[in-house]
């Protein structure tokens, strides 16, 4: 689960770059612009037209920003040498495959959070993340048509640790997506080999599409459940007691997914399961080892509870000593901190949305949004979905490449 405290902490050890360069940019028409010393009240016509020269830079410096990303774009489709001039600018920033229409996305945050018309307040990491999200919803329903949304479960959907239910209001979108012919994915770190155990997570969406009569059998089966981050799929099946039924991994796996042998799953289990045994005995952790065919992870005792700080120390101990191990260079694995527990799984969601899109019969990474709780670096499962790594908590991204 992402609090504002993990947030915080998340950014000390590896800050999402870009968000943070262009605050850094809005930085100096704040400072150069902002009236401290004006009370509201004596002089508001003044504040008025500050307000109104101040969003105009800012949607200057947005639009500028805009067209980097676009010429970012550009240097990787025509396959320039050397680097764009945003990657010169910001070293970290990863592959684009939409455009994002920052300057009308700003002007759009702006009317709703009054962000120009701050004069103590910069523009923050939240006002930037939300004015990135909207630009990536406004680029692709302007440039491209989307055929697939992926979501995450937990903090996404429902609430942590809770399941779907028949009350939850993002069940009627959900089924309008559906009715509007676009695929729907549920990628969640949930690591079930039984579809009766994504039932009873998923059961108001799976009885609600169960239910609706005005569906077609095939936007129905425009519905799956890939679990594990990327190793167990499901699909929607109108007859199955639990309204799903598994799908052969012949019919979804990416041919890279071939090479990872049972022997090194194992291995790469057994080094993530002695260093979180090493942290239950460092740290005192009131935990127990869960093991499971493709993860491992440790969940507290009953009545107890880990602290934040013994969680993201466990996720950055594991993450480094299978990193640092032989098999840990041969498999792709994700650990993160689920808010009450630490796993670590093989693969990790980038592997799991592109296996969806590889069920679908090859849908472009343009056309395919996921939408997820968990977008920064540290321990957030959601992040090796976004390989723009413009996010953060609630975050909507199409960069799909890590």
């Amino acid at each position: 689960m992402t609090t504002r405290y993990r947030v915080e902490y998340a950014l000390k050890l590896v800050t999402s770059w870009l968000i943070e360069w262009i605050k850094g940019l809005l930085a100096v028409p704040f400072v150069l612009h902002s009236q401290p010393t004006v009370v509201f009240h004596e002089e508001s016509l003044k504040l008025a037209a500050v307000a109104t020269a101040t969003q105009k830079r800012y949607a200057e410096i947005m639009r500028d920003v805009e067209l980097l990303i676009n010429d970012h774009i550009d240097h990787h489709e025509s396959n320039r040498p050397g680097k764009s001039k945003l990657k010169l600018l910001v070293p970290a920033v990863g592959q684009f495959f939409t455009p994002l229409l920052l300057e009308d996305a700003f002007i759009y945050q702006d009317q709703r959070r009054q962000i120009s018309r701050r004069r103590f307040v910069a523009p923050s990491f939240n006002d930037i993340r939300l004015t990135l999200n909207t630009a990536q919803l406004m680029g692709l329903v302007r440039s491209s048509e989307i055929r697939l949304i992926t979501f995450d479960g937990d903090v996404t959907l429902y609430e942590d640790g809770c399941c779907l239910v028949e009350e939850n209001p993002v069940i009627p979108r959900l089924l309008r997506l559906l009715q509007l012919g676009k695929k729907v994915g549920i990628v969640t770190a949930a690591g079930y080999t039984k579809p009766h155990h994504y039932y009873v997570r998923l059961k108001g969406l799976l009885d609600a599409v169960w239910h609706d009569g005005t569906l077609t059998a095939e936007q129905k089966n425009g519905l799956i459940v890939m679990g594990g981050e990327s190793n167990f799929l499901f699909r929607y099946d109108q007859s199955a007691p639990n309204r799903l039924s598994s799908v052969p991994r012949s019919e979804w796996m990416l041919d890279e997914m071939y090479t990872w042998n049972d022997d090194d799953i194992t291995n790469l289990l057994d080094v993530a399961e002695a260093s979180l045994r090493e942290c239950m005995s460092n740290l005192n952790l009131p935990a127990t080892v869960l093991r499971k065919e493709r993860a491992v992870g440790i969940y507290p005792l009953k009545g107890q509870k880990m602290h934040r700080e013994q969680l993201e120390e466990t996720v950055l101990v594991a993450q480094s000593m299978v990193e640092r191990s032989e098999v840990g260079k041969k498999l792709p694995f994700c650990a993160f901190n689920g808010g009450n527990d630490v796993f670590i799984d093989i693969g990790d969601k980038s592997w799991g949305v592109r296996a969806c899109q590889r069920y679908f019969g090859g849908i472009g990474r343009s056309m395919t949004l996921h939408v997820g709780d968990q977008f920064l670096s540290a321990g957030a499962n959601d992040f090796k979905a976004d390989g723009g790594r413009i996010s953060g908590q609630n975050g909507m991204h199409n960069s799909l490449d890590s």
